[in-house]
């Protein structure tokens, strides 16, 4: 296996300037600002803020108007920070500190865990390899791993350090699953499906496929020239994202890159491609982005639900295609989804080396 240089090890060894392969190109370097500074701002557009807990309550009109925010949220920005999700506050935080012991490892330590991505063994601690056209790198390492369905995790790739990682996440695991299960049915409700719909399209509790990846963001020495991730959008149904209250994440809100201020005791919750085409481009996948800094480490805890890569063929429902609006995507398995994300970002890194 080839040796990858982790982008932790780099940052502690004193370089006050990153290497060529961490510098975005100049179009990118114009919108990249001051995480601190941008979170300070108070005009502009905000990330909306979801209070879930009246997602299941017996009042049928603060049910419904709950619902409502959770539809028009997904319809206007495809994401949200969910306050009162039902989560336990000491499991999250649990989870949290069980992920920064991991990350506080010796770099030796988590060596251990490394995936190999040339063989197709993607689970594991990783960093991003050079595999797109420009050979760009993005200022992050990663822990990546399959949670859910139980019977279907590999226990063996988890980190046995520290001794509460294994539990804390699986029972995280569990609870955002049924959290998943809630929105599913208010955002089926909200297009006027039948509430368990959405979640049969994806796969049901069977064959939806939690994976969890803990993005770990070292201090940068040059915070305006690189991404912690790149802008993308997620292939998933749902994203939910927990983190350590250290800015980062950026949305492309209305030909604007917005900063997502830190909400205390919230998930960012992310609608994915699939649900985008599921619902013909009502709901909105947002392109998003991860900064960095040179004051603080960064670490989010992305949760990504998945439809299974080859069983369903995903395109919008017949009840969200009219003569007026048409099918915007074609049928496509969750697997020639990706592949095709992937073709077209090949296509235009291709084209704009061209120019360069």
């Amino acid at each position: 296996m080839v040796a990858v240089e982790r982008v932790e090890s780099l940052a502690k060894s004193g370089i006050e300037s990153i290497p060529k392969e961490y510098i975005r190109p100049k179009e990118e370097l114009e919108s990249i600002n001051d995480v601190f500074q941008e979170e300070k701002k108070e005009d502009g557009p905000q990330v909306p803020t979801i209070d879930f807990q009246d997602i299941e309550s017996e009042d049928v009109t603060v049910r419904e108007k709950c619902i409502e925010e959770l539809k028009k949220a997904a319809m206007d920005w495809g994401v949200m920070h969910l306050i009162n999700h039902g989560i336990p506050v000491d499991l999250v935080e649990r989870v949290k500190r069980s992920g920064e012991e991991f990350f506080g490892l010796p770099v030796e330590e988590k060596e251990k865990y490394a995936n190999d991505q040339a063989k197709g063994k993607i689970q594991g601690y990783g960093s991003k390899l050079a595999n797109n056209a420009s050979g760009q790198l993005e200022w992050e390492d990663y822990f990546f791993h399959l949670v859910y369905p139980e019977d279907k995790r590999d226990l063996s790739l988890w980190p046995k350090t520290p001794s509460d990682y294994i539990e804390a996440t699986s029972e995280y695991a569990k609870c955002l699953r049924l959290l998943a299960t809630k929105v599913f049915k208010a955002l089926s409700i909200g297009l006027g499906l039948e509430p368990d719909r959405l979640e049969k399209e994806v796969g049901g509790l069977e064959e939806l496929m939690v994976q969890m990846k803990i993005n770990y963001y070292p201090k940068c020495p040059q915070p305006e020239l690189a991404l912690g991730v790149e802008a993308h959008t997620d292939v998933s149904a749902l994203t939910f994202i927990l983190h350590n209250m250290v800015p980062g994440l950026q949305l492309f809100y209305e030909g604007k890159w917005v900063i997502a201020k830190c909400v205390p005791d919230s998930i960012v919750m992310h609608i994915g491609d699939t649900l985008e085409i599921l619902s013909n481009g009502k709901f909105k996948s947002i392109l998003h982005r991860g900064l960095v800094n040179k004051e603080k480490v960064r670490i989010s805890w992305a949760v990504f639900c998945e439809p299974p890569k080859d069983k369903i063929v995903l395109k919008p429902l017949p009840e969200m295609v009219s003569v007026e609006s048409p099918a915007k995507f074609p049928p496509r398995t969750f697997a020639q989804h990706i592949e095709h994300k992937l073709f077209r970002n090949e296509q235009k890194e291709l084209v704009s080396e061209k120019k360069d």
